[in-house]
């Protein structure tokens, strides 16, 4: 079993993380929901965080991004994103989010206003971003941010609504959203865990086209180990806050030493073995008695 403790001085490390602990306050008491994890990602890589639900995969994004209200979240230990300590001040992470790195919310049909076009959505990503000023060129922007994520007759698509696209279209708005700030890091918090099998599969080419094209790291939070093996360059396995096990894909995949990674795996859906044997003929009409006159 390797546990994660990295802590390096690559030149290309976008995401350091160093004993993430995060509590939450719960009308039961105080729950520390993350204990003490570390991991890095350097540029171009992508680094999967895998577990059931309530294994605190989603809270370590949200914490990293400072995304956890102040409120009932207290988070400790050590975040640098792009050499910046996030975590030394509350306008630090500011300087970063939006800029330097993105988010790709989980639930594409929740994710967007439902009231606001998509180009109005996305002209405002654009703007925060500084990508662009004035109508004419943020429209321009949004229409090359469509293309990229291949959405057909993007000018068309910015006058429409959310309930006027697919759950996969809109997930391509959310990564073309994303693009908008040319983030160096990118977090994906389950982008793919509302599509069907089929569209899932568009969505983690596009993410692996992009990282290919731009260089981007990205950090994978998701439950489907299925999906970790085709994107991950590493990945770390959680349960109940902590890191259980930690590796290179092959190595997690392969070779789990934890029974708990085992039991991921044993949970992807196999194809059985092809089964050749002919079925049955139905029965037709002349096999049946002839039904007797009245």
């Amino acid at each position: 079993m390797s546990l994660a403790t990295d802590d390096t001085t690559d030149p290309d490390l976008l995401l350091e993380v160093r004993d993430l602990q995060i509590e939450l306050m719960t009308t039961n008491g105080i729950v520390r929901a993350v204990d003490g994890v570390s991991f890095h990602i350097a540029r171009g890589e992508t680094v999967t965080i895998i577990g059931e639900s309530g294994s605190g995969k989603s809270t370590t994004a949200m914490g990293v991004l400072q995304l956890l209200p102040a409120d009932l979240a207290v988070v400790s230990g050590h975040v640098r994103i792009t050499g910046l300590d996030v975590l030394a001040s509350a306008s630090a992470v500011r300087k970063v989010r939006g800029r330097a790195v993105a988010l790709i919310p989980q639930d594409p049909m929740t994710a967007l206003s439902p009231v606001r076009s998509i180009g109005s959505q996305l002209g405002e990503a654009i703007r925060i971003a500084g990508a662009a000023s004035g109508r004419a060129a943020v429209t321009a922007r949004a229409v090359r941010l469509l293309e990229q994520v291949h959405i057909p007759d993007p000018a068309a698509q910015l006058k429409k609504f959310p309930h006027q696209l697919s759950g996969g279209m809109l997930q391509r708005v959310l990564i073309a959203i994303a693009l908008a700030c040319e983030p160096q890091l990118i977090v994906a918090d389950e982008p793919t865990s509302a599509l069907d099998v089929t569209v899932q599969a568009g969505i983690l080419d596009l993410l692996l086209e992009l990282q290919e094209q731009r260089g981007i790291g990205l950090l994978m939070i998701t439950h489907d180990l299925g999906v970790a093996r085709l994107v991950s360059d590493r990945i770390h396995v959680m349960k109940a806050g902590v890191f259980v096990e930690s590796g290179a894909v092959r190595q997690i995949v392969e070779h789990p030493a934890e029974p708990y990674t085992q039991g991921l795996l044993a949970a992807v859906p196999t194809l059985g073995a092809w089964d050749e044997t002919p079925s049955t003929p139905a029965t037709t009409s002349t096999d049946r008695p002839e039904a007797t006159r009245v």
